[in-house]
């Protein structure tokens, strides 16, 4: 007869019956999301950028997503919207349109001068606001930081991986 390893059991940090909202991690790096974006949203202002306008010029910066529709999918924006929002970057003259050269159906987003300029400051804003709120952390806690983050997000993706194949973990 063979013992199977007892696998360790998973820490529960929750519990359903007494679950208190304000308490969550879920819940609690939410609100840290959306204050950051109200603090982007203020410091993009001065550069005449709204929230949504400041993402797709940067990714165009990086040289990331060529047209409306690809830019629509990388940003989870639906691609009429994507496609007015591109409009109005285009009336402010930070970004143009031009036919691409192996697909004459396709118009390809390029910045102007005026939209790289603009596209340079977004680094700088969001380097500053993090850096605003990590105000009072060292860099240990900076890195220990980052670490649960990204465990988090591993922990998360490798829930959504096997709902994804219609399984559950």
């Amino acid at each position: 007869m063979s013992i199977s390893p007892r696998l360790p059991s998973r820490p529960r940090f929750y519990d359903g019956r007494h679950y208190v909202p304000g308490d969550s991690v879920g819940y609690l790096l939410n609100q840290v999301v959306l204050s950051m974006r109200r603090t982007i949203e203020q410091r993009m202002a001065v550069h005449g950028l709204t929230a949504a306008q400041w993402y797709p010029l940067w990714r165009l910066k990086l040289g990331h997503d060529g047209t409306a529709r690809d830019l629509a999918r990388d940003t989870d924006i639906d691609a009429g919207a994507m496609t007015r929002l591109i409009d109005r970057l285009v009336h402010k003259g930070l970004v143009e349109r031009s036919r691409s050269a192996t697909d004459r159906r396709a118009l390809v987003l390029r910045l102007t001068p005026a939209g790289e300029a603009v596209a340079a400051e977004v680094p700088k804003v969001l380097a500053q606001v993090n850096n605003d709120y990590l105000r009072g952390f060292d860099a240990d806690e900076w890195q220990v930081l980052q670490g649960l983050l990204r465990r988090m997000l591993d922990n998360g993706r490798g829930l959504a991986e096997p709902a994804a194949r219609g399984g559950r973990r």
